[in-house]
């Protein structure tokens, strides 16, 4: 089964923007399989505009000469991934980041190429050309490079057929598809079509949909065609953020299972923005001085941590791992706190306050499960998780974060911080 388990990995947006390049990827590549890998982490994520020669920020140049095939399919730009040359493609990319027992991924938009469009370019095993199939009334609001496609021609599903035929044939295993996971009803169609290609090419790609918020009526069609599926917009280092996901995450955990993950979106930890944010300071009181680091406090990121692994959300990081810190490091390898994604399930809310909130994820075994306590408070507070949620009586209680033994689910928690326990 495709993402059976929650997805692991490394996405290059929140640290570079459409800058990213195949040194970087590379680089993150190696980082992962050294420190990450033996913990679950195995995608490498190439994010937006890999296609597009002059990107250096996370800014989009309108009009853009885009690096494409004869059929309209897009490229890797050779300045930036210089293995590509030749017509290669990410192939090259692909097999280095398979060499070190990762998994490579890259991001698309919806639709085809406008310059395919202009340009009167065919599609590949088609008799219709880029023009015919793009619909020109349905466009990015955010990106410039794209139209949608008439998803009542066949010419549609030939495209997409089309370009997953060339990932399939890079060895890409995972693909973010943009513009499209909020955009009900619209582009219900073009998601079936995107699915329905992705599967048919011959090749096992987990495919995930952004940005959110995906809306929840939709759920069952997201699970029917998608691995993962965005449930909030970008998600970045805010505490407002973070706050306002509690309650994006009592909406869709009933949704989590295997094949199919609502997404809170990418961690971001460690080294963010590092090609378009100049003085960005952040961390434990501004214990980190170099530019973009994360303005979550140590207790925020435990935070997220936490609900991300109890509501069983795919797990993506946003910095640069290369610059990781001994915190980050230590937040990302908690073995204990990663195991919740995998040995969990049915995982929900009992309660949430303007203050607190508290989470109970059973274990699939049988066995005992997992019980966590937040303090959504801007104050120190004690917080207990209510003893009546369980459903049986527990003998041991590891608190996962210290490695504590705990005789009691009472933690006293600075600001914004939380506590996890496994009950056996």
């Amino acid at each position: 089964m495709i993402a059976q388990y929650p997805p692991m990995g490394w996405n290059s947006w929140d640290c570079y923007g459409a800058a990213v390049t195949e040194d970087t990827v590379k680089a993150n590549a190696d980082y992962m399989a050294k420190h990450l890998k033996q913990f679950g982490w195995e995608y490498v994520v190439v994010d937006i505009q890999w296609y597009q020669p002059t990107a250096s920020t996370h800014a989009y140049e309108p009009f853009s000469q885009l690096v494409m095939d004869e059929y309209g399919r897009l490229l890797p730009a050779e300045n930036r991934f210089p293995s590509a040359k030749g017509g290669q493609g990410f192939r090259p990319l692909a097999d280095y980041v398979h060499g070190l027992g990762l998994k490579f991924g890259i991001h698309i938009m919806r639709g085809l190429p406008r310059m395919a469009a202009h340009r009167h370019l065919p599609i590949l095993n088609s008799d219709v050309r880029c023009d015919q199939a793009a619909d020109p009334n349905s466009i990015c609001a955010w990106n410039p490079d794209m139209y949608g496609l008439k998803c009542d021609l066949p010419a549609a599903r030939a495209y997409y057929d089309s370009i997953f035929q060339l990932y399939a044939s890079w060895g890409v295993d995972y693909v973010k598809c943009d513009d499209i996971a909020r955009e009900y009803p619209r582009c219900q169609r073009e998601i079936e079509l995107i699915s329905e290609a992705c599967r048919a090419c011959g090749r096992d790609i987990a495919l995930s949909l952004s940005p959110g918020p995906a809306p929840v009526e939709q759920a069952e069609h997201l699970k029917k065609y998608a691995n993962l599926w965005r449930i909030t917009d970008d998600f970045w280092d805010e505490w407002r953020l973070l706050r306002a996901m509690f309650e994006r995450a009592e909406k869709w955990c009933v949704h989590a299972g295997p094949g199919h993950w609502p997404d809170a979106d990418m961690l971001p930890v460690g080294a963010l923005r590092q090609c378009y944010e100049q003085d960005g300071q952040g961390g434990e009181a501004g214990e980190h001085s170099h530019h973009g680091w994360t303005n979550f406090t140590q207790a925020e990121q435990r935070t997220m941590m936490t609900l991300w692994c109890m509501m069983r959300s795919p797990l993506m990081i946003g910095g640069d791992l290369p610059k990781n810190d001994e915190f980050t490091l230590h937040l990302l390898t908690n073995a204990p706190l990663l195991a919740i994604e995998k040995e969990s399930w049915c995982a929900h809310p009992v309660f949430t306050s303007e203050n607190e909130c508290c989470w109970v994820a059973p274990r699939k075994d049988g066995k005992g499960c997992y019980a966590a306590v937040f303090n959504l408070s801007d104050a120190p507070r004690q917080v207990s998780f209510p003893a009546a949620a369980l459903e049986a009586p527990w003998k041991t209680a590891v608190e996962l974060w210290s490695g504590r033994a705990d005789q009691e689910l009472t933690a006293s928690l600075p600001p914004h911080d939380a506590a996890v326990w496994r009950l056996e």
